[in-house]
Order: structure tokens, then C-alpha cells, then sequence
């Protein structure tokens, strides 16, 4: 039986991919996170019909990676993916040193152990299209890392220290590059929950620099499929960017969520500051994906909002008694 272990299980992105690696029944799945499994309903992977077939350890790598590598040592996976990162880019400005540790120094252990060991197949690791700064739909794979706040530095450092040992050792190294993700069960502080939440509590949305810049938003299972392409298909050493047809800003986003939900733009937000470091465009070149790989996106847009707003809706009652805002973690 083919054995995958997803590092940040816990994570939007890590949950959902779970889910789908759980499609099929001939594979054992297991999941780590520095934090206790969340409740059933932020976990898509709960419901499947082989939830069985999943079983959860939690791990902290920056404080536990010694028993984590011993864990590795002993179950032997065959292919193991990587979501966990220190992910927020606003608050990179005031802990650099907490989304350099995770993303850059727990990252290096555990790549020089991988590197060495002799049962590891395929590595996927998620990074981010941040590492290219404020870009547009010319992007593709091989451009120029041009980071723009301490968030995407890191993330790049890390690609720059994962291409090192894919050149000159011996990992089997995978790239994936993702835009704008969303849908049910994403972190509530993010703009399309944040939106929804702030309209049901009537409560206006701040959007930064009045949200004109441009975002290429994602639905979450179009991510997971193509990352599982990635994965199952790719070429070792390659990068694959994931995005949609087009972009949006932020506020034609706020603007769909609100008319869904019965509301007028201009009588749920308010305009602010725009944040530091924020890029003005935010879209990247796909075609390697959908050409290799055959992967597409399939979720439209109106489609994954509708998805959205009706989870929320679904569990209103759980989801008011949440925290809204973020709240770091060193």
C-alpha cells in the first residue's frame, strides 16, 4: 500500500489535500501538524468514506524534529508533501524571525535529512508565487524571484536552499506555485470569510488601498488536483504554477459576496491604508500545468463564492463563537 505523509494537515490547503489522496482506498495517509487536529467541520477529510485510512501525529518541527525524524525513519514514506509554513504576509513585517525559522531553518533539517534517506520517492513542497513579487500573466516558472516583503523572502530562501539540494544531493524535489486560494473551511481572517463573517455580523470590511489590487483567486479542489498532478505526474526538479483564467481585485471579490448576500458594496466596507509591501497584480502564467500535466481550473468563481457563503451559513452558530481575526504563532 502506497504511504504519503502530509506535513500541515491542520493547514486549508493540507486538509483538503488529504481528502483527495483518500479517493483512493489503496493508500495510507497520515497527517502532521504542530497543533491538535481541528474540529470536524473545518476538516473536510472527516466525512470521507475512508477516513479510516488516515490517521493523525502531531509534531512541532521547529521544537520537535529529532522525534519527527525518527517517526519518518520508521514509517517510510513513500511521498511526502509539504504545506507547513509560517504563511501570513502582514505580520512578516513585525516576526521575521518566526517565518524565517519555520520556512527556512526547520525546512533545512529536515531537507538534509531527506535528502540522505534511501525510501523517499517524490517531496512536494508548497511554495508561492510571492517569491516573485508583484507580477502578471507573462510569469512563468522560470522568472526571477523578486520578493517583496519578509514572507516572500523566506518563501524563497527556501526554494533557493531546495534547489541546492535537488542539484547537488539526492532529493526528489517537487515546486508548486499557487495563487489566491480559497473555499468552506479557510482560516476566518481571509477576505472572502472575513467578508461574509463581517456582513452577517454587520460590521464593515476593511479594504486596504480600497482594494484595487488584483488577485488571481483559486478554488481549493482545483489546487489539490493539480497539486496531486504534480505529484503523480510531474517532472522531478520541475516548478508548476496553479491559477485561474483571470485575476480580480480584491474589491470586485467583496462586491460578488455582498451582492450574494443581498447587500450593497458601499454599505459593508470601508476604505484604509494600504498594507506594506502589498503587490499591485497578483496573476501568473499556468500553461506549463495545463499542458503537461492536463490539469485545468474547474470551480468558477460564482460557483466557489455560493460554496463559501452556504458553508458559512451552514455553521454560522459555530463559526460567530471563533476568533475572526489572525492570531500568530511563533
Amino acid at each position: 500500500m502506497m504511504k504519503d505523509l502530509i506535513i500541515g494537515s491542520n493547514s486549508f490547503s493540507g486538509q483538503d489535500f488529504v481528502d483527495i489522496l483518500l479517493e483512493n482506498p489503496e493508500r495510507e495517509v497520515i497527517g502532521i501538524s504542530r497543533s491538535r487536529e481541528k474540529e470536524n467541520f473545518l476538516l473536510k477529510y472527516k466525512s470521507h468514506r475512508n477516513a479510516s485510512a488516515f490517521q493523525f501525529r502531531q509534531f512541532d518541527l521547529n521544537l520537535n524534529m529529532t522525534e519527527f525524524l525518527e517517526f519518518l525513519e520508521f514509517e517510510r514514506p513513500r511521498r511526502i508533501i509539504n504545506f507547513a509554513a509560517q504563511s501570513e504576509v502582514g505580520p512578516s513585517w513585525d516576526h521575521p524571525e518566526h517565518w524565517f525559522q519555520t520556512n527556512c531553518v526547520a525546512l533545512a533539517r529536515l531537507i538534509k535529512y531527506l535528502s540522505s534517506c534511501d525510501y523517499l520517492d517524490r517531496y512536494l513542497h508548497i511554495s508561492s508565487p510571492e517569491v516573485y513579487g508583484s507580477c502578471d500573466q507573462n510569469i512563468k516558472e522560470a522568472a526571477p524571484m523578486n520578493p517583496s516583503t519578509p514572507y516572500a523572502t523566506s518563501k524563497a530562501a527556501a526554494d533557493m536552499l531546495l534547489a541546492n539540494f535537488m542539484a547537488h544531493k539526492t532529493l526528489p524535489l517537487l515546486t508548486v506555485r499557487a495563487t489566491n486560494v480559497y473555499g468552506a473551511r479557510q482560516q476566518l481572517f481571509k477576505i472572502m470569510m472575513r467578508a461574509a463573517i463581517y456582513i452577517r455580523l454587520g460590521r464593515r470590511i476593511p479594504l486596504h488601498g480600497g482594494g484595487k489590487a488584483i488577485k488571481s483567486y483559486i478554488h481549493i479542489r482545483d489546487v489539490s488536483r493539480g497539486e496531486l498532478a504534480v505529484l503523480e505526474n510531474g517532472n522531478l526538479g520541475e516548478i508548476y504554477h496553479l491559477s485561474p483564467d483571470r485575476g480580480a481585485s480584491i474589491r470586485t471579490i467583496v462586491e460578488l459576496i455582498s451582492n450574494r448576500m443581498g447587500e450593497a458594496i458601499e454599505d459593508v466596507v470601508e476604505d484604509v491604508e494600504d498594507r506594506l509591501g502589498q503587490d499591485a497584480i497578483y496573476e501568473i502564467n499556468s500553461s506549463k500545468s495545463r499542458k503537461e500535466l492536463g490539469w485545468q481550473p474547474e470551480v468558477d468563481l460564482e460557483t466557489g463564492i455560493n460554496e463559501v457563503v452556504d458553508w458559512i451559513d451552514k455553521h454560522w452558530s459555530k463559526i460567530r463563537a471563533l476568533p475572526h481575526e489572525y492570531l500568530h504563532r511563533t
